[in-house]
């Protein structure tokens, strides 16, 4: 199963008793804010969650897989996920801390 937009929306108002418009602006909100922070080159730590990191990578050399010849991959920025330890153990121990999500802010 797989967690979509649509379903932490309707987590967001049944959990917070907004209405699903109110709920869909406050995500809708929490993205924009993520997205802009590293569109402009901002890392981004959510206590208890995760790390957002950019990397900038070097141009180098590589192969096209379908000929095999030799190409320039081009110098880019990457991003990387880093999990927190908080949610790492919660994955691994297949428990979510008692108060649900909110437990996870240590």
């Amino acid at each position: 199963m797989t967690l979509t937009k649509f379903d932490i929306v309707e987590r967001v108002a049944q959990t917070c008793g907004y209405s699903k418009l109110e709920a869909a602006d406050l995500v809708e909100t929490v993205f924009e804010s993520i997205k802009s922070s590293l569109s402009v080159g901002e890392d981004v730590k959510i206590s208890g969650f995760g790390n957002f990191v950019l990397r900038d990578k070097r141009s180098r050399m590589g192969r096209n897989p379908q000929t095999g010849d030799a190409m320039e991959i081009s110098a880019r920025r990457v991003m990387t996920f880093k999990v927190s330890q908080v949610l790492k153990e919660a994955i691994n121990s297949g428990k979510v801390p008692e108060g649900g999500m909110a437990s996870f802010d240590r």
